[in-house]
């Protein structure tokens, strides 16, 4: 059977893609590696609890029609994230905001935590790098306890040589204002991430631990168009050299206690131990109480260095690398009937809401002759 799109990858982007397709009555094949659709959101369901079998994950948005979209797929509880940081005994709450800067120094007003800022922060007139503006934007202080620690750990490398924008996507209040998210809309699906991809691969045929590179002649064959939604450098045989990408290790564990650590996340930022988070499950669920479940279960989430055959979860921004995939993305513009989409193949953070609205865009531009 011949098809109009072969699609590399279940997640967000060739998921979002897949179903688009389908509804303007285009064949698709969709293929992935592993035992699941949904990639890295994929959760599964233990008991009463949903585990995110990835590493948390809550959706968010400012855009109503991502919003709605991902509504049509499945039902949102309303969710506000407020992790917490540990510091050896001390907790700091995340994201850095009054109560932090009150654990910190004892300041009391929004003026007072400026005041006390601007006493101890670094002057670089233009700061290069994640270090350099972290000490520039809070001071050595909340540097040394909340972010220098936890940023080697969860990157692999110094401070120094990640770029800053990584750092800016914490946001930093003089509030008392202890959710995560600035966005309008904010919630975690009440059945479980996969049931969205269930939907949107509905009536699609998907084909599971199955490996593009394995047989790549064959799946090339097979549709007049492909989408990719894997390593960049992986498809171009690392011609341009290797990129570098951050992997975890994920441990899970089911605890004879009802609440272990009585919030969903904790950052562990100090060097005493691997981990960089714990995961509480059932707190992602508003529906299940805290005495509700006899057990929980938490999931130990250890930064690893990377290596070719481990899962990809981030790419890692560095000028090396970020030059590296300017040659790719170039080469791979030049190819016809084949688009590069989601994190791996643009080599890009992107939250779920910017992939699903990538994915969406491209599919609007989208005009090709279909197998009859």
């Amino acid at each position: 059977m011949k098809y109009d799109f072969c699609i590399v990858g279940a997640g967000f982007f060739g998921a979002v893609c897949a179903h688009e397709l389908n509804k303007k009555g285009y064949k698709c094949v969709v293929i992935d590696k592993r035992t699941h659709i949904a990639g890295n959101c994929y959760t599964r369901k233990q008991g009463k609890i949903h585990i995110h079998e990835y590493g948390p994950h809550i959706f968010n948005t400012n855009s109503l029609d991502i919003w709605n979209y991902v509504n049509t797929f499945t039902e949102f509880n309303q969710f506000i994230y407020s992790p917490v940081a540990k510091y050896r005994k001390d907790f700091y709450a995340l994201p850095f905001n009054m109560w932090t800067f009150n654990k910190l120094w004892g300041v009391q007003t929004p003026q007072q935590a400026l005041d006390k800022i601007d006493a101890v922060k670094y002057n670089f007139k233009k700061p290069e790098n994640l270090e350099e503006y972290a000490l520039s934007a809070l001071g050595p202080d909340i540097y040394e306890k909340l972010i220098k620690h936890y940023t080697k750990k969860q990157w692999q490398c110094e401070p120094s040589e990640l770029p800053s924008f990584i750092i800016k996507r914490l946001p930093f209040r003089l509030t008392y204002n202890s959710n995560y998210y600035n966005t309008k809309y904010c919630g975690i699906p009440k059945s479980g991430y996969t049931e969205i991809f269930q939907n949107l691969l509905q009536g699609i045929e998907v084909r599971l631990e199955t490996d593009y590179f394995k047989n790549r002649k064959y799946f090339d064959s097979l549709a007049r168009n492909l989408i990719y939604t894997g390593k960049i450098d992986e498809y171009f045989d690392y011609k341009h050299g290797n990129l570098d990408y951050r992997t975890l290790n994920f441990k899970h564990q089911s605890l004879d206690v009802p609440n272990f650590q009585g919030v969903p996340v904790i950052n562990h930022t100090c060097d005493t131990h691997e981990y960089t988070r714990t995961i509480e499950h059932k707190h992602f669920d508003r529906s299940i109480s805290e005495d509700d479940t006899v057990k929980t279960i938490i999931t130990y989430e250890t930064p690893i260095p990377w290596e070719k055959n481990m899962t990809p979860y981030y790419p890692i921004n560095t000028p090396t690398n970020n030059n590296i995939y300017k040659k790719y993305n170039i080469e791979g513009s030049n190819i016809k009937n084949c688009i590069f989409g989601g994190r791996l193949a643009k080599y890009k953070y992107y939250n779920m809401d910017q992939i699903i609205g990538s994915a969406l865009k491209q599919i609007k531009k989208i005009e090709v002759k279909k197998w009859v």
